[in-house]
């Protein structure tokens, strides 16, 4: 096996990276019987001249972002090493063809092309980036359940989703709306009938969160086992809990402007003020001041802007609004 690029916070198994989900039932890492890996035979949907192609940073252009001009572009970041990748990949190949040209499936190689996913924040793997209109639209990462696959592609234009999907679909919903007290509900009704669901877990959590209620958004997520520490949903709320810890260690916002006013490229001021912007709830605010670190001086803190940057996106999870405009202008610095 050669050697993996993605050291650090991207690595593999030469590089300190692995992923291992718990996945219908068996462990992701593994391999099939009869020794067959998942997605890397001949009997592939992509082997049978299904929506489904692979690419690399030269063609990523025209194969993601011109492509999802006509049509939704689904890209899976995925390694050879990875096992939950192999658990993924032939699904989203079959729940693609069963979309009947509503999607299109691209794969990328990390290890061969680092730079894309790298620049996107991507910081696990497997992880499913949808396009349109020639912008990040959707995703999630970690090897997901048929079930919430199937309804990941059914936002895009695909099949209906199973029951649980739904609901947790219509809570996402009404949430969006303002019905904080209704998702409530939606999530723990979920969560009575299955007490191990993470997506459920993650809903709830979030909602306390949202209110301030730190202590019971612990409470929650702590109740899910380990084995789902993996899931996007759950990461993204534990995520957003590190977070508030940490800036509850902050000094006062208005000194930190005081600062600034008194010197515009005083970073530190800026870098910590976002991290209040956060805390606060205000997320536009605090991806903005990041962004303005890293358009005036990219290698401030060895880049650590942006790193900041995809932590909130880890946080805030690849769907959120904040997230997806933030991630926009992220790209719009970097590929300028």
């Amino acid at each position: 096996m050669k050697d993996n690029p993605y050291a650090g916070p991207f690595a593999g198994p030469s590089g300190g990276y692995t992923t291992t989900t718990t996945f219908g039932g068996e462990q992701a890492g593994g391999e099939q019987a009869d020794g067959e890996q998942a997605g890397a035979t001949g009997e592939s949907v992509a082997a049978q001249g299904q929506p489904v192609k692979d690419t690399t940073t030269a063609d990523f252009a025209a194969d993601v972002i011109e492509a999802s001009r006509n049509q939704a572009v689904l890209v899976d970041f995925w390694a050879p090493w990875c096992g939950p990748c192999k658990q993924l990949t032939p699904i989203l190949e079959r729940l693609v063809a069963e979309a009947n040209g509503a999607v299109q499936l691209v794969k990328m190689n990390i290890d061969e092309h680092p730079a894309i996913a790298g620049q996107l924040g991507i910081q696990s793997i497997p992880a499913v980036i949808a396009f349109k209109d020639g912008q990040p639209v959707d995703g999630f990462m970690g090897a997901q359940p048929e079930s919430q696959v199937r309804d990941f592609i059914k936002r895009l234009g695909g099949p209906a989703a199973d029951p649980v999907t739904e609901a947790l679909e219509q809570a996402a919903a009404v949430r969006q709306d303002g019905d904080e007290a209704t998702a409530a509900r939606i999530y723990s009704a979920v969560l009575a009938q299955a007490p191990d669901n993470a997506a459920a877990a993650a809903g709830l959590a979030s909602i306390h969160l949202d209110r301030g209620d730190i202590e019971t958004a612990r409470q929650i997520v702590d109740t899910i086992a380990a084995d789902e520490a993996g899931n996007a949903a759950l990461d993204s709320v534990r995520a957003r809990i590190a977070l508030e810890d940490e800036a509850a260690k902050l000094g006062d916002a208005g000194a930190l402007r005081e600062r600034l006013e008194a010197d515009p490229k005083d970073h530190a001021a800026r870098f910590d003020l976002a991290l209040i912007h956060n805390a606060r709830g205000e997320r536009m605010d605090a991806a903005d001041a990041l962004l303005e670190i890293v358009r005036s001086d990219r290698d401030w803190r060895e880049d650590g802007a942006r790193m900041q940057l995809l932590k909130f996106f880890d946080a805030w999870g690849p769907t959120d609004q904040a997230t997806l405009a933030a991630r926009r202008k992220l790209s719009s610095l970097l590929f300028s």
